[in-house]
């Protein structure tokens, strides 16, 4: 009973931080997509463009450090990224004008959507909150 009761509660606790998260995006960088689960339902995937040759998108387990509605970069000729998220140092999820991309790698590593994706995700964050939030980035 007592070995049950310790494997239960292993699994439970393995769970656990998936349980605490209710919006996870998950992005592959081999697809190129980004898919929005909520609640452990998938509810949306979309079209994303990640780092191109000689730039990197972090891979990894992240959560939302800081967002703004209105972002210029500071790195590349003031250049807009709307709906920002960023989750790692300077790497952001964020909306991008330049859709034709949408699909293959084309960034400076940030994660570009179309802006109206980017928009309903900032939504979909600032609803929930970013402390129930992950952000899962996988080759």
């Amino acid at each position: 009973m007592f070995r049950l009761a310790a494997i239960v509660s292993v699994f439970l606790l393995s769970i656990a931080p998936t349980l605490a998260k209710p919006l996870v995006a998950e992005v592959s960088l081999s697809q190129q997509v980004l898919t929005i689960v909520y609640k452990g339902k998938a509810i949306a995937t979309w079209q994303v463009s990640t780092g191109r040759a000689g730039y990197r998108t972090p891979t990894g387990s992240f959560r939302p450090m800081r967002m703004y509605r209105e972002y210029y970069s500071k790195q590349y000729d003031d250049s807009p990224m709307p709906n920002s998220v960023f989750y790692d140092r300077g790497y952001a999820i964020h909306g991008s004008y330049d859709t034709g991309s949408l699909g293959r790698p084309a960034s400076h590593g940030c994660i570009r959507l179309h802006p109206a994706d980017a928009e309903k995700f900032f939504d979909l964050v600032v609803t929930v909150g970013a402390e129930n939030t992950r952000i899962i980035v996988r080759n």
